[in-house]
């Protein structure tokens, strides 16, 4: 197995893993700590819905909601489930499918390798039935409805259906009642075996454990399987927009709204440089001490639940603001105004530097906690970076690089979505 040591100027360090199967094993050693954070994931999530296994010779397509169909079942085995077994160990465990990823964890104090024992157990070893799968259909179905319901969610995938046209980014991770009951038991192991081998999985681990003996407890523990050749579908999505505005009524006692910057994608994804810059672009227009977020709080526009992010992942890419506003329309005129003076008038450069600092003062603060750290390594694990690159990355941002990620903003490109009270 080879491995590598990777340094930082914390005096820190981790352990990088290359498994022959594949696998990328992380472990960040945390002696001082009592609790231990592990994480067994994949490189797939809801926008994988076409792909090929074979090197791109034969091409598949899924129904929507699958990889997290795909996420609740594995759980289950002949026997009964995971979480009945982390019952005994102690452990608080759990699982999630974002756009990109699927991910098994757990944290513990004590019985760690016990713990993980199971964790790599269960997630090498799917049992899925027509009868299981039917059952978990109605599951599944009932929590689609459930988010239906749910003003942020909504908010958010109003904006993506009326800015994608094409990519799979636009639909409900977990899909749709209609999509999820063309799901399959046979579709599941399609899907299982594409994804979950091991040449496109990872490890993480942070805690109070020794590097090498995670490394060796693991490799004992996989199964022999030959590397899969995946090829993900391209979709051909369009530069445009779908439609600039869009709105809907739910319970709110607030309208709730997310804008949203749609960003051309000239490769697949986005490089840790850029992820950086453009965060601290966004901390320079609209952050904590920036300007327009002072002009903002004070013309009552916005509260404390305004956010700003950087959504970018395989084909796509969308700089948000979403939050709480009476007038959300004046919210979005604020900020492009903003955006239009920062790019005539140049940048402060006391502003650049307070935005930098915050973003460097948030990188060291996730090295005191193993949640913190693990998450950060499944970051390096799915876009191959190095977790102490970060400061480095934030030092060489300029103010001709936070202007160019500025000039991405434009109205052409915006989607204003709002959630209204219904009265």
């Amino acid at each position: 197995m080879k491995k590598e040591i990777i340094k930082g100027r914390f005096g820190e360090d981790y352990v990088k893993y290359l498994h022959p199967s594949g696998l990328k094993i992380f472990v960040y050693e945390k002696p001082d700590y009592s609790s231990n954070y592990a994480v067994f994931g994949t490189k797939y999530g809801s926008i994988d819905t076409f792909f090929s296994k074979d090197g791109g010779k034969n091409f598949v397509s899924v129904p929507e909601g699958i990889a997290h169909f795909l996420e609740h079942k594995l759980f289950e085995s002949e026997e009964g489930d995971a979480f009945s077994r982390y019952a005994v160990t102690g452990a608080s465990a759990n699982a999630y499918t974002s756009f990109d990823r699927t991910c098994y964890l757990f944290s513990c104090s004590d019985r760690f390798y016990d713990n993980l024992e199971i964790l790599l157990d269960f997630v090498q070893h799917p049992y899925f039935t027509e009868q299981t799968v039917k059952k978990e259909q109605g599951i599944i179905g009932q929590e689609i409805r459930m988010y239906d319901d749910s003003p942020s969610w909504r908010v958010l995938f109003n904006m993506l259906q009326a800015m994608y046209e094409k990519h799979p980014v636009r639909i409900d991770i977990a899909g749709t009642v209609e999509s999820i009951s063309q799901i399959t038991d046979k579709l599941l192991y399609e899907c299982y075996d594409t994804f979950y081998n091991l040449s496109n999985m990872f490890v993480c681990v942070a805690g109070n454990v020794k590097a090498d003996e995670v490394a060796d407890f693991v490799d004992k523990h996989l199964l022999d399987v030959k590397p899969v050749d995946i090829v993900r579908g391209e979709f051909n999505e369009s530069e445009e927009i779908k439609q600039s505005y869009t709105k809907a009524y739910l319970e709110v006692a607030v309208p709730q709204f997310c804008l949203g910057f749609k960003e051309k994608c000239d490769q697949p994804e986005k490089t840790a440089q850029q992820r950086v810059e453009m965060g601290v672009a966004l901390e320079v227009l609209a952050g904590d001490c920036s300007p327009l977020y002072k002009r903002l709080i004070d013309l009552e526009l916005i509260n404390d639940e305004f956010e700003t992010e950087y959504f970018t992942g395989s084909g796509y890419a969308c700089v948000m603001f979403s939050g709480e506003s009476q007038e959300p329309q004046q919210v979005k005129e604020e900020i492009l105004r903003e955006v239009n003076r920062l790019i005539d008038d140049g940048i402060d450069s006391q502003l650049l530097c307070t935005a930098k600092r915050a973003m460097y003062g948030d990188v060291v603060r996730r090295f005191n906690s193993t949640e913190n750290i693990a998450s950060q390594m499944i970051e390096c694990a799915m876009f191959d970076f190095n977790m102490f690159d970060e400061p480095d990355l934030i030092a060489n941002v300029t103010e001709e690089k936070v202007i160019g990620c500025l000039k991405a903003l434009c109205e052409e490109k915006s989607v204003l979505s709002v959630i209204a009270p219904k009265n």
